[in-house]
Formats: structure tokens, sequence, C-alpha cells
């Protein structure tokens, strides 16, 4: 048996927040027995971690809603590494991350190197952590919606200051804070909250590096009182790269978005 709820946490917000700040790539944490099906050694499986996390996002996120005035946001934060799955890839309509091997199971690295032995099969890390996920995830949506009548997620990222070989669209702008955004899912509004919470870390862009937001499969271009948008801090704003420590640029981000939690709060 396998305890699931240790591979994620719901920490609950005020009631009346329509906010969830969902953080999915903040862990370095892989179980032994997941471990075991990686081919790197000790120190590339390392090397890896150091540039595939998005080291301190959950520290991020957690200041913010410690920061927030009123109606403290809700916090989804995923507490495996994105090596054990990736809670953000629908594992049927990512064709493009799978052809770089980073489908809903990862089975090569940042550098285009094997993690996984070929033919690996993928599925059972599927049944017991991203399914689990997603419906823990698309509980609590659903569960805002119940209280509150709609539901923000802001994700909440970071990024390389430098291109890695499996970015796809890594010859972009890549600007200090890139906002994902949706066409269905994010409101003008909420992206210009954001642009405003966000101008003080020296410019702002959108869709580049990184495109698009999470909106759980349940209301994905379905239901418009979800709304959604991408947060990418690119790392150079608040730690060493490639995975070193956080600098003072982490409390400056924390309160950028608790500002930002705070309009989009009152949209």
């Amino acid at each position: 048996m396998h305890d699931q709820p240790l591979s994620f946490e719901l920490v609950p917000g005020a009631p009346d927040s329509p906010v969830i700040l969902h953080v999915p790539h903040s862990s370095r944490v892989i179980p032994a027995d997941v471990r075991s099906g990686i081919v790197l050694d000790g120190t590339a499986l390392e090397r890896e971690l150091d540039h595939i996390t998005d080291s301190h996002t959950a520290e991020i996120a957690a200041g913010a809603a410690a920061a927030a005035a009123v109606r403290t946001p809700w916090q989804f934060v995923n507490r495996l590494s994105r090596l054990v799955v990736d809670p953000e890839r629908f594992p049927d309509e990512r064709e493009e991350m799978l052809a770089v091997g980073m489908g809903a199971v990862y089975t090569q690295t940042t550098h285009r190197e094997a993690l996984r032995p070929d033919g690996h099969d993928g599925q059972p890390l599927v049944e017991r952590y991203f399914h689990p996920y997603a419906k823990a995830m698309t509980d609590a949506v659903t569960d805002r919606l119940a209280a509150v009548g709609r539901a923000v997620i802001v994700d909440v990222h970071s990024y390389p200051s430098e291109p890695l070989p499996y970015e796809l669209h890594g010859d972009g702008p890549r600007p200090p804070i890139c906002l994902g955004v949706d066409p269905y899912h994010t409101p003008a509004g909420l992206l210009a909250q954001a642009e405003k919470a966000f101008a003080g870390f020296g410019g702002t862009g959108i869709n580049s590096p990184f495109a698009g937001t999470y909106v759980p499969l349940r209301y994905y271009g379905k239901d418009p009182r979800v709304s959604a948008l991408m947060i990418e801090i690119r790392r150079d704003v608040y730690m060493r790269e490639p995975g070193g420590p956080a600098g003072p640029g982490l409390g400056a981000l924390a309160e950028a978005l608790a500002g930002l939690v705070a309009a989009a709060s009152a949209l």
C-alpha cells in the first residue's frame, strides 16, 4: 500500500477565497522505489534535479499566502518531484512534449539524455500518482466553485535564464516574468493585474518561453467560472542557478504574488 496523500498537499485558505496557488514542480523528492527505475547515477540525478526543479516556488507561494491581508489563498503543492510524474501533462494530449520524452512520465532529461530505460512502462506511475493528483486538484476547484462561485488558479513556476535542450520554444523572449495565458480561461482583467503586480522586476512577457495555463480537464474550455494564469519566474531573479539557494528576490516575489492574489480575489 502507498500513502497517496503524501504526494501532494492542499493547504487551506480563507473560506471565501477563490484563489488556488498551484505549485507543481518545486519538490526534489523521489521515492526510493521510483528512483530505482531511473538510470542516472546519484551525481547525474542531482544535476538533473537542479535543472528541472522549480526551486523555491513553494516558498514563494507560502510567502504570498502569509502576506495576504484578507482572503488567504489556498495552496495546492506537489510534494514529489516532477521526475516521478508531471501532473501538468495530459497523457493523451501533449504529443509535442512526448516527442522530447517529457509526457506525464519523463523518459529523457533536460539535456535529451536517457532518464529511464527503453521500453519503460510509465502507466503504473500514472495510476499511482498522476490520477490521484488530478482528481484532488479537480476537487479543489470544484470546492471553490461551490463555496465562492468561481475559482482562480495561479500556477507558480520558474524557468532558467538560458534555454535547455528540451525546450521546444526556447528561442523566444525570456523576460524576468513570463505570464502564461489561455484564450478561454485568462480574463483580460486578471492578466492586467498580473502585469501590474510584477512590473517591478524588469519586465513581463506573455507565453514565451512557456505558454498556456493549467486547468483540470473537467473544466478546461468548458466553464468560464474557472480562471487561470501561469506565472513563470526567470530563476536569476531570485536564486543562484541552476539549483542554488534563494536570494533576496524571493521575498519581493512573494509580496508581488500576494498583491496579485488580492487583486484576483476582488475581480
